[in-house]
């Protein structure tokens, strides 16, 4: 095992031997729902301590919703605020930061017509962003220990938009569209940085095909302990 991987593993051990184990009870089943509003672009909060998420597109309304979970302070939150210009969803995941011992998923459907901002904080567990499909203005991503795929693959973007992510430990991939422009930096920290169907230019990789498209993603990956990979395909 290189040393990159032995730290890597090393690291995760420590995170995780210092979390609490917990009693589980009955699987909890719930469902929420967000009707869809009129503002003009909505910022969408993401929080889980610990579990498996999935978010995509396909609702008809702004947010529709499975939880799934068997800790009962891991019950999540949804709040939803409108200013009329701007809307706030929040969903989190109280006093459940770190804990281990149960079972805890989130099914996200997002609308693909509203204006976005998503943000996800997450802690320790797997990840699944399809968010290729929505309407987005940026995205931001912290990640705890585990493995996340960000697919922004779908549709055609019909703007410009960034992505920022920062790496815990664990493995991020990261697969970008080729039909449009591609400006990314990614940089690991002790982990390695994989990049495939990009050109480096410089300190930057970009899609040389497509460099004078009217579309541009902006990515910025800072990885932490693990692997990175930025995919164009």
């Amino acid at each position: 095992m290189c040393m990159k991987r032995y730290l890597a593993v090393t690291f995760a051990g420590l995170l995780l031997a210092g979390c609490d184990y917990v009693a589980h009870g009955p699987m909890q089943h719930e469902t929420r729902s967000i009707p869809l509003e009129k503002a003009e672009v909505t910022r969408v909060d993401l929080k889980m301590g610990a579990g498996e998420l999935t978010v995509m597109g396909g609702s008809s309304n702004l947010l529709d919703a499975t939880f799934d979970y068997n800790v009962a302070a891991w019950k999540p939150t949804v709040n939803y605020r409108s200013t009329g210009a701007r809307g706030d969803l929040e969903i989190s995941q109280p006093e459940g930061g770190g804990r281990l011992g149960g079972h805890n998923q989130w099914d996200l459907r997002l609308n693909e017509s509203a204006l976005m901002d998503v943000s996800a904080k997450l802690g320790a567990g797997e990840a699944k962003m399809n968010l290729g499909d929505l309407n987005l203005r940026s995205v931001e991503m912290n990640i705890g220990v585990g493995e996340v795929t960000v697919d922004l693959r779908g549709r055609t973007p019909a703007r410009s938009y960034d992505v920022r992510i920062n790496g815990g430990v664990g493995q991020a991939n990261v697969h970008l569209p080729r039909d449009v422009a591609i400006d990314a930096t990614a940089q690991g920290g002790l982990g390695e940085v994989l990049v495939q169907g990009l050109e480096k230019r410089g300190d930057r990789w970009v899609n040389a095909a497509k460099l004078d498209a009217p579309v541009t993603i902006r990515v910025d990956v800072k990885g932490g302990i693990g692997e990175i990979r930025l995919v164009a395909d």
